[in-house]
């Protein structure tokens, strides 16, 4: 896992640097097309990007969610409706603490997703912490991604904890999705494409 995202982000950092150009040279002296790839990658703006994406997403399926439903769960063991949503919320307190951005005073942190099951509160948690989401992300340049992070672990930079961040959003949002269809719940993006389609 952690060698893939060090793959990555070396990808992305070594852009426009000395072995980024030997590639274009070795492929040109290859006879291959040009590579056409920017030399630079605006991480910081395709993760605050993701993560307003996700908030849309998330808010409006909590929205579309009867909160009559907010105590359904799959099995015993697993998160109610409720947990998940605000198990997504409080992730988003928890990753940006790895980049010294202080959580709200009125989070709780440990037990935090069963603080609550009222349907408006929970969607006021998601807002706040998208928000404070991607102002963490907005608060690093492109530059900060490549400094040090020990407290993640050995090699561990500030783009490895924005990029788990977004990983296990977008991980979220899968369960979250595959909540809302157990209880009957069509996502709005999805039931609006949907309409468009039959539309035409």
């Amino acid at each position: 896992m952690k060698a893939l995202i060090r793959c990555a982000l070396c990808t992305c950092l070594l852009a426009g640097s000395g072995g980024w150009l030997a590639a274009q040279e070795s492929a040109g002296a290859a006879g291959q097309a040009e590579d056409k790839t920017p030399t630079s990658y605006d991480m910081k703006a395709q993760a605050a990007l993701d993560l307003q994406q996700m908030q849309q997403k998330f808010v409006s399926l909590a929205q579309a969610i009867p909160q009559e439903k907010y105590n359904w769960r799959p099995d015993a063991e697993s998160r109610s409706i409720a947990e998940m949503f605000l198990h997504t919320a409080g992730a988003g307190f928890g990753f940006p603490k790895m980049l010294d951005v202080a959580a709200p005073a009125d989070f709780t942190g440990k037990g935090f997703d069963k603080t609550t099951t009222d349907k408006a509160k929970i969607v006021e948690w998601l807002n706040k912490s998208f928000a404070h989401q991607i102002a963490a992300a907005n608060g690093i340049t492109n530059a900060d991604y490549a400094k040090l992070v020990p407290k993640l672990g050995p090699g561990a930079n500030q783009g490895d904890v924005i990029y788990l961040l977004v990983v296990h959003q977008h991980e979220q949002l899968g369960i979250a999705i595959a909540y809302a269809r157990s209880v009957g719940v069509t996502p709005p993006w999805t039931a609006d494409a949907l309409k468009k389609a039959k539309g035409k």
